[in-house]
C-alpha cells in the first residue's frame, strides 16, 4: 500500500474511532498515536501528513458537516454510516481546505473513493463519489481550465525549439 494511501487509511480509522467515542477531544491525540503505532510502522515520513489531515479535518468539522448536509440532503449526517461519514470528512477536508498543489482535487476524490470501497459497505464508493463529485462541480472544478501536464510539456518543448532556432540565426 502506498505510504500516502496508508496515511489516509490511518486518518480515516482515527476519525471513525474518535466519532464512535462521541468526538471526545481528550481522546483524539491518543487515538491517532495508537493508530500510527498499530497500522503505520515504517511510515515515519508521513506522520506529519497524518497529523495535518486530522488537525485540519477536526478544525473544519462544522463546515465540512454543513457541506455534507447540503450535498446529500436526503442523508442526515447522523444517518450516514460512521465509516462513510469519516471518509467524507477526510475527502472534503482535502478537497476544500487542503493544499491542492500537494494533493490535486481529483486525487483527493479518488483516494476517498478507494477508502470507502476498502472499509465501507457495497454502495459506499458510489455514495462518496456522488457527494464529493457534487461538491467538486459546485466549486467549479479547480484546474479544469488549466492545461494538462502533456500540454505544458509540449508547450515547453515548442518554446525551447523556438529559442534554439532564434539562437542559430
Amino acid at each position: 500500500m502506498a505510504s500516502r494511501h496508508l496515511a489516509r487509511s490511518i486518518v480515516m480509522q482515527s476519525l471513525f474511532e474518535w466519532d464512535f467515542n462521541k468526538k471526545d477531544p481528550s481522546l483524539l491525540d491518543v487515538i491517532v498515536e495508537k493508530n500510527i503505532q498499530e497500522f503505520g510502522p515504517g511510515l515515519e515520513e508521513e506522520v506529519d501528513f497524518v497529523r495535518r489531515l486530522i488537525k485540519g479535518t477536526v478544525e473544519n468539522l462544522e463546515k465540512i458537516d454543513s457541506i455534507i448536509e447540503r450535498a446529500a440532503p436526503e442523508w442526515p449526517i447522523d444517518q450516514i454510516t460512521a465509516v462513510d461519514r469519516s471518509v467524507l470528512r477526510l475527502g472534503l477536508y482535502e478537497l476544500l481546505f487542503g493544499n491542492a498543489e500537494e494533493v490535486p482535487p481529483k486525487v483527493a476524490i479518488n483516494e476517498a473513493i478507494e477508502l470507502a470501497k476498502s472499509f465501507g459497505g457495497d454502495s459506499s464508493g458510489k455514495f462518496i463519489n456522488g457527494v464529493l463529485g457534487t461538491v467538486y462541480r459546485e466549486i467549479g472544478e479547480p484546474g479544469k481550465d488549466h492545461p494538462k501536464r502533456e500540454e505544458l510539456a509540449k508547450k515547453r518543448e515548442e518554446e525551447k525549439k523556438q529559442q534554439e532556432e532564434t539562437e542559430e540565426k
